[in-house]
């Protein structure tokens, strides 16, 4: 499996070849929540925890980056192995799931997709649907082997400030990236990384589903990006920022970065310099 999205009618005919991933998380910031009365998923999946399992809880930092060794344990929990194929959703088209598939990517794994759409696109084909996450029934053998270059921290976007070596665009919706509202976590300033551009992350879509390829194009050329640069992305705290790296590689932008902190570590070290 060599592509990072695939749609509905892929999975329903491969989908006894891959693992399948639930990514969902319970809080949706930036667009309008897609709810649920009970529980809802594709028969078969597995929970993948981004908020409690795949996240460092010892860390301050709000959504951080899992260490190696937290990974490796929690997937082997889920029955992948080294030559495991993944595809992850989640329950609001596109939202979660990339950053489920770019911690894969950034621990080494890459034979993993997203399903285009999610849950609301399988429900939309008609697809029968389950209410409860199956439960893993062996150890897998995984191992991650961590690329700590798709992923930077706040001292490199500062450095990055002053060198442009690459762009950074920032998920958020323009009314929180042009301060014209309040940022929705306590103390932390309203604003943008200087010399960020706005690319929200909602503006990618088509109802829930990725735009078609040429428009999806014209969202990053419209910006001034050549393939060949270098991107970092940033959002409010590190969730839809991979939307963009996922769309972003759709397009063959591939030099990507996340700035896994985001507005919610920017924003809240006063250190650190802000545009409005």
């Amino acid at each position: 499996m060599n592509q990072v999205l695939v749609d509905v009618n892929w999975l329903a005919e491969h989908k006894n070849e891959v693992i399948l991933l639930d990514a969902f998380m319970l809080k949706v910031v930036g667009k309008e929540p897609i709810e649920y009365d009970k529980l809802t998923t594709i028969p078969g999946a597995l929970a993948f925890d981004i908020e409690t399992d795949f996240c460092d809880l010892d860390s301050t930092q709000l959504h951080a980056m899992p260490t190696p060794e937290q990974f490796t344990q929690k997937v082997r929990e889920l029955g992948i192995n080294k030559d495991s194929s993944v595809v992850i959703f989640d329950n609001q088209g596109i939202y979660s799931a990339p950053r489920a598939w770019w911690t894969f990517r950034l621990m080494g794994f890459e034979k993993v997709a997203v399903l285009d759409g999610g849950l609301p696109a399988w429900i939309e084909a008609g697809f029968d649907v389950a209410h409860e996450l199956e439960a893993p029934d062996n150890l897998g053998d995984f191992e991650a082997k961590p690329i700590q270059t798709l992923v930077c921290d706040a001292q490199d976007v500062v450095s990055n400030i002053e060198t442009k070596q690459a762009k950074v665009l920032d998920a958020r919706g323009a009314p929180r990236f042009n301060a014209e509202v309040a940022e929705p976590r306590p103390g932390v300033r309203a604003g943008h990384i200087p010399g960020s551009q706005n690319l929200p992350f909602a503006s990618l879509m088509d109802g829930e589903c990725f735009k078609a390829l040429p428009e999806l194009k014209k969202s990053f050329s419209n910006l001034g990006l050549d393939d060949g640069d270098a991107l970092i992305m940033s959002c409010g705290s590190g969730i839809t920022a991979c939307i963009l790296i996922l769309a972003a590689h759709v397009c063959g932008l591939t030099d990507t970065k996340l700035y896994d902190g985001s507005w919610a570590e920017w924003g809240s070290d006063e250190s650190l310099p802000i545009e409005v």
